[in-house]
């Protein structure tokens, strides 16, 4: 495991890289990581923005924050994590959670079609999950939708935050 520090519109310095590092030892210690943790820090307008990505062992936690100082963000970015890993973990305690896997593709070229052109592909191995899980694993996830396998159902479905900040569900039928 290794914690890979980027830079967009930053120079990153040993000091920082560091502190990024110091700061992620803490998650490592909370829960088994499967792969590089992936730290993206960036400015934007005066906006100090820092991404966090870390993949363990069935699921992978991701938050961002941005504040006006680099440091600050750090700090408040791996708190969200390791909050994120703590209700993880409290949940599959409870449930007795079975872990799934998801994996990223980053394909050397980008295929590109007469209109769009995919930049990225992303291979994800569903799991059997009720509904529940499915909204709790993409709130870890800071998405605005998931696809699952639903257990009760045994169909393909997805969830979806709604604007009005509630839940929708979506189950396709093929005709």
């Amino acid at each position: 495991m290794s914690v890979i520090v980027r830079g967009k519109n930053i120079e990153i310095t040993d000091a920082l890289k560091n502190y990024v590092e110091k700061k992620v030892g803490v998650i490592t210690k909370q829960i088994n990581v499967a792969g590089d943790l992936m730290a993206m820090l960036s400015v934007e307008k005066g906006q100090h923005i820092v991404e966090l990505t870390v993949p363990a062992k069935g699921i992978t936690f991701r938050a961002q924050e941005r504040t006006g100082e680099m440091y600050s963000s750090i700090d408040l970015v791996t708190e969200k994590i390791s909050r994120q890993i703590h209700k993880f973990k409290t949940r599959l305690t409870r449930n007795k959670y079975v872990e799934y896997g998801s994996e990223d593709v980053y394909p050397d070229e980008p295929e590109a079609d007469k209109d769009f052109a995919v930049v990225r592909n992303k291979k994800y191995t569903l799991r059997p999950m009720d509904v529940q899980e499915a909204i709790l694993q993409m709130n870890m996830l800071n998405h605005d939708f998931f696809l699952f396998f639903d257990a009760n159902t045994e169909k393909i479905s997805l969830v979806y935050k709604r604007k009005a900040g509630d839940y929708g569900l979506i189950v396709p039928e093929m005709k």
